[in-house]
């Protein structure tokens, strides 16, 4: 099964307060962090969708096997990045059989995880495979390429959470309590310092 990646960093970081895309963890970037991790489970293509960091986003990934897809309107939100990613990665792979929606602001999504979450896939035969934490699912999720429609229909200001909401018994659903911590804020990101909740542990 070949499986892409898309990797949605073309938001502004307007809560952060700076470009989170490049903020440190574990000795490397999010962003490098989460494409490394995509590599690693075999996604290919890995395409990454950029906004107004495109350039900056580019140079910090050199040397990665990775497609740039910028999106020139990122400021109009999640679903029309979403939209270019898959997009772009159709373009770049006809065959390919499904796509993992990834952010590169869930710290602990590793290349463990991602290959998980296609195993899930191979065994369950649904089409939806979304992560569950926090009693909610989302995010990183693998789409079959017969949901490829839906997302090329999402609204700009939408995410593909509305997707899996409205396809649940299409979804199986990864058990990854880590995947609730997201870094949306300064404070956010200084807690990565501290001892995770046990409900976090993953």
């Amino acid at each position: 099964m070949r499986v892409a990646a898309v990797v949605l960093a073309a938001g502004g970081s307007t809560r952060f307060g700076r470009s989170k895309q490049f903020a440190l963890f574990q000795g490397d970037t999010f962003i490098k962090r989460i494409v490394a991790a995509a590599i690693e489970a075999g996604c290919a293509p890995v395409v990454v969708v950029t906004g107004e960091d495109s350039a900056q986003v580019t140079s910090e990934l050199t040397g990665l096997t990775v497609s740039i897809a910028m999106n020139p309107r990122w400021s109009s939100g999640l679903g029309s990045s979403i939209v270019v990613g898959i997009r772009h990665a159709m373009n770049l792979a006809p065959d390919i059989d499904a796509a993992l929606l990834l952010t590169c602001d869930q710290p602990f999504v590793t290349a463990a995880v991602l290959t998980q979450m296609i195993q899930l896939r191979l065994t369950s035969r649904k089409p939806i495979i979304a992560s569950a934490y926090n009693e909610t699912i989302g995010i990183p999720a693998l789409f079959d390429r017969s949901c490829f429609p839906d997302l090329l229909q999402l609204k700009e200001d939408s995410g593909a959470k509305g997707i899996i909401l409205e396809r649940q018994h299409d979804v199986a659903s990864f058990d990854f309590p880590a995947g609730e911590i997201d870094i949306d804020t300064a404070a956010d990101y200084e807690k990565l310092d501290q001892p995770l909740p046990k409900t976090a542990r993953g």
